[in-house]
């Protein structure tokens, strides 16, 4: 007998629909096709000890099972479930009537219940359009595939439950998520705020900059001047994730398994990958392709803490996703895209001992260390970097102040005020939400200067030996600037307070 059973594959962030075909004939054998991965091979270890424990068995026939389309590698634990449900159908140990109206996903245990799977959530989202009726899984993942509306959402805890649904139609319970409310009641403030940091004004403006275009930044500094205490801050003044962002967000991290038990992800991520990460973990990759930490801070921020300690060839490899906001990874068979718009948050000291030309220091570098040391970062990296900060130690008497400093919920509101402004300026141009993103069309376009700022600008280009690309992002950090003050017109106050933020472009800057 043959039977027809549905399950699905996760390529890039998208899903495909497999259909697992069972056939069942005289003789003896076990025969699995279509380019399954070890995993998958396995599984009949698998489901038998989950069949012979839940009082039904493998039939000693031969069973041949086709996973199609056959020429796409499948891979994982996630088919055992639809194997199973087929195997059991084609053999008549239950009925098969309705079976082909669901999607059926789950790893078994040996006694027969369900583990969780990865993503489930671009999974329901393609089961919805190609009209399936419901969606069965593990019970884990319920909450993640319920955010996908039009689509019957059953979560299960053991194969027995999913056999009497189909054999006695003993009803499951339907998980439902209304989207809307759940995002919008855990949307809390997160817990890291600019009130805790004492003194470091000019720091918290550059970030409030930042956040206010979305634009990558640099903190230079000696250690224990707080460069790491204000980037985990920065995600407080970020505005909340839209429900697209959010889902979005949530798809990409479904795919590697980090979204069990929850709905909608409402916070913003924040990624911090240690200075070892390979290029494959931090960009994506692999022989099955998965998202990488830019990836995974899509819509949040990537957090570089000592970016020279870094592999330079692991640097370099981000150099195209942060101009192109997305990342491709080519195989010889397919070709996968991941979004990749981040934020990226990096922090460095001046020099290897970690303290400027300072005679007091504990540990000195010479100039030439220095230069080799930051040697270790390219120039075309920095330039895709808009903003460079040099943060000083906090002095004691700062230090010990009682008076907290401007909260992040106040920062937010001036930071969400010139978003606002950015969502009207660019909601005819497709692809760009903030500043950050403008293309040379969008700077020439939103940043008309007059004769002065012209002139000032020249000059410092001169002086500064700066780059083409420096220019551009002097331009749209002066754009966010003037936002921030809720001006139409870009003046001169706002492009010389975009050029201080160029400290690695300016010779000397160490002396």
């Amino acid at each position: 007998m043959l039977i027809k059973v549905h399950g699905s594959a996760v390529f890039g962030i998208e899903a495909t629909t497999i259909v697992v075909e069972v056939n069942i004939d005289k003789g003896i054998g076990y025969h699995l096709v279509g380019l399954p991965d070890n995993a998958i091979k396995e599984s009949n270890y698998r489901i038998a000890a989950a069949l012979q424990n839940n009082g039904y068995r493998i039939p000693g026939k031969k069973i041949t099972i086709n996973m199609a389309p056959a020429d796409l590698r499948k891979e994982g634990s996630a088919y055992d479930l639809t194997l199973a449900i087929g195997i059991l159908a084609a053999s008549s140990q239950i009925h098969s009537e309705g079976i082909e109206k669901y999607l059926i996903m789950g790893e078994l245990s040996l006694d027969g219940s369900l583990l969780p799977i990865k993503g489930a959530l671009p999974i329901a989202i393609k089961a919805k359009e190609e009209g399936f009726e419901g969606f069965i899984l593990p019970k884990e993942n319920a909450n993640e595939a319920a955010v996908v509306d039009g689509l019957k959402i059953y979560g299960v805890e053991n194969i027995k439950e999913v056999i009497e649904f189909f054999d006695s139609a003993v009803p499951l319970e339907q998980t439902k998520v209304d989207t809307r409310k759940e995002y919008y009641e855990h949307l809390d403030f997160p817990e890291f705020d600019f009130a805790d940091v004492k003194g470091q004004e000019s720091i918290k403006r550059c970030m409030e900059i930042a956040a206010a275009g979305g634009h990558n930044i640099i903190l230079i500094g000696p250690p224990g001047a707080g460069k790491t205490m204000l980037a985990k801050r920065l995600p407080s003044i970020l505005p909340p994730m839209t429900l697209h962002e959010a889902l979005e967000t949530t798809k990409i991290h479904s795919v590697v398994g980090k979204v069990k038990n929850k709905g909608l992800m409402s916070q913003r991520p924040f990624r911090n990958p240690h200075h070892t990460i390979s290029s494959a973990a931090l960009v994506g990759g692999g022989s099955y392709p998965r998202p990488g930490e830019i990836s995974l801070s899509h819509n949040g921020v990537l957090f570089l803490d000592e970016l020279p300690e870094f592999e330079r060839r692991v640097l370099e490899v981000m150099r195209q996703p942060m101009e192109d906001r997305e990342v491709t990874i080519a195989r010889a068979q397919f070709t996968v895209t991941y979004p990749s718009s981040f934020m990226l948050v990096a922090s460095m000291n001046p020099s290897p001992g970690g303290y400027f030309n300072d005679p007091d220091a504990p540990v000195t570098s010479s100039p030439a260390e220095m230069q080799r040391y930051l040697g270790k970062i390219s120039g075309p990296l920095l330039d895709r970097i808009d903003i460079h900060i040099e943060v000083t130690p906090v002095p004691f008497d700062k230090l010990s102040e009682d008076r907290k400093g401007e909260s992040s919920m106040v920062i937010r509101k001036r930071v969400e005020a010139a978003r606002e402004i950015q969502t009207q300026r660019f909601k005819m141009v497709e692809g760009i939400h903030y500043n950050a993103q403008m293309g040379t069309k969008h700077i020439r376009e939103f940043c008309a200067l007059n004769n002065t700022s012209k002139n000032l600008l020249k000059d410092a280009m001169q002086r500064l030996n700066l780059s083409a690309r420096a220019y551009d992002r002097i331009l749209k950090v002066s754009r966010t600037i003037a936002d921030l003050e809720q001006t139409s017109e870009v003046n001169e106050n706002h492009i010389s307070e975009a050029i201080q933020y160029r400290s690695l472009d300016r010779d000397g800057w160490l002396g």
